[in-house]
């Protein structure tokens, strides 16, 4: 169990507010949140906290850890490390490794080696097939994030296209039904297109011409159009287009929202302009595409369309990302640094930290009913992350903790750096240095 600690003196980033104060931890959870006018402090360990934003740990809804059997690209403990050393205290991880994540059984076998391995909080998405759904029908809402569906190309047999099977999938209830869209149809078509052109050699350029708005448009409208006709919680995972904003809504409160979207920071940061000097070291499914797409993104972020910021995380091995077109499997690194990305586009005037806060921190927790995390209130884990916003580092080989060991962003310099990070009142990252000995804690839910 944490011992008792006093941050003091932070400018602290909660609730739509930032106000100068002090927090109070220990038991593992928050005890108190102290203004700058309360002066009755407990006398316990103080670490002071002047000059540095204290906020919520943020809450990705969307990373690939690979273990197991993936585990020459990352794995649990390595992943985690990255997460907690760029402020992300908690984690939900897809089902697309090696076996397949379609039993319970199988489900409780990943969960067992987070307790054993994970420095950050975890859960696990159950994966859909055409084939079980039955299974699916037993998982327990109050102890996974969601189930996780591929309406387009995926690992192993997890492409879901059996039209029946999606609408018993959607009628499940309780659980939060997270989908992958693209549509496969439109993805094969534009494939032999530009193979017949360039044979193997296709150039990066084409990759969003491939996997393009329209599959990604076509199949996020049916998964739409699926939910309201069976009433699903419906997640809409790493939107990447300026259309498919149209299938959300920015009036209703997202306490009543049914379905709910997600942009992925890599969708934010760059566009097609960038495949001429990034190459297969951005190729992401879906797609990153045009400058008006990203800009459309980030202005649903600000005006409530788009409701949780995440990574989708997905480590290669450099090896692999360096072969040409189809040979080059698509994702990369993201989880150590998708938090200061965030707050360069602050510190570029693009948008603020009280909603990098809401979209990372809050907003997952109450997309997925998360029990007591993503706030900074009395009686919640104490997830916490302290952030110097003057302090500036490039990202290089050299300070990467992720296990392949690269990052598409090497040689940025970002303006801001995560000094401390808590998880469960524990403090397990600090200025580079790690707490091995404290693990996290499996996420739990209110359904």
């Amino acid at each position: 169990m944490s011992k008792s600690v006093l941050l003091t003196n932070a400018r602290i980033v909660n609730e739509g507010k930032i106000f100068s104060g002090h927090v109070l931890i220990a038991d593992g959870r928050i005890q108190e949140v102290f203004s700058d006018e309360d002066n009755a402090f407990p006398k316990v360990e103080m670490i002071n906290c002047e000059g540095k934003l204290l906020i919520p740990g943020v809450i990705d809804d969307q990373v690939h850890f690979r273990e197991p059997g993936l585990t020459h690209k990352a794995d649990l403990f390595t992943e985690s490390r990255a997460a907690v050393a760029g402020g992300v205290t908690s984690f939900m991880d897809m089902p697309n490794t090696i076996p397949n994540t379609l039993t319970l059984d199988l489900l409780e076998e990943k969960f067992q080696l987070a307790a054993e391995k994970s420095l950050a909080n975890y859960s696990f998405y159950m994966g859909a097939s055409n084939h079980n759904i039955s299974e699916l029908g037993k998982a327990d809402p109050s102890k996974i994030c969601g189930i996780k569906v591929f309406m387009g190309s995926s690992t192993g047999n997890m492409l879901v296209n059996d039209p029946f099977a999606l609408q018993e999938i959607f009628s499940l209830g309780r659980i939060p039904v997270a989908v992958h869209c693209e549509d496969e149809t439109i993805i094969q078509k534009n494939t032999k297109i530009f193979h017949a052109r360039y044979g193997e050699n296709i150039p990066m350029e084409c990759h969003p011409l491939i996997r393009s708005a329209e599959a990604c448009y076509k199949s996020s409208a049916y998964a739409v159009e699926l939910a309201y006709k069976k009433r699903t919680r419906l997640h809409l995972l790493h939107l990447s287009t300026a259309k498919e904003m149209q299938l959300l809504s920015n009036t209703i409160p997202l306490s009543e929202k049914k379905i709910t979207g997600e942009v992925c920071v890599y969708h934010l940061w760059f566009d097609e302009s960038d495949y001429a000097r990034k190459g297969s070291f951005i190729k992401w499914n879906p797609a990153i595409k045009t400058a008006s797409d990203r800009q459309a993104l980030l202005k649903a972020v600000l005006n409530n369309t788009l409701d949780i910021i995440a990574t989708d995380h997905a480590p290669h091995t450099l090896e692999e990302k360096q072969h040409s077109y189809f040979a080059t499997p698509s994702g990369g690194p993201l989880v150590q640094h998708s938090l200061l990305m965030m707050l360069e586009l602050y510190h570029r005037k693009q948008i603020s930290l009280e909603k990098i806060v809401e979209k990372m921190c809050h907003h997952p927790a109450l997309c997925f009913g998360i029990r007591e995390r993503g706030f900074l209130q009395k009686g919640y884990y104490a997830d916490l992350v302290l952030i110097d916003l003057n302090a500036s580092e490039t990202v290089s080989r050299e300070n990467i903790f992720y296990k392949c060991g690269w990052s598409p962003l090497e040689g940025e310099t970002f303006h801001s750096k995560i000094t401390h990070t808590f998880v469960n009142g524990n403090l397990v990252y600090q200025n580079g240095a790690f707490n091995n000995n404290e693990m996290g804690m499996r996420l739990s839910f209110n359904r």
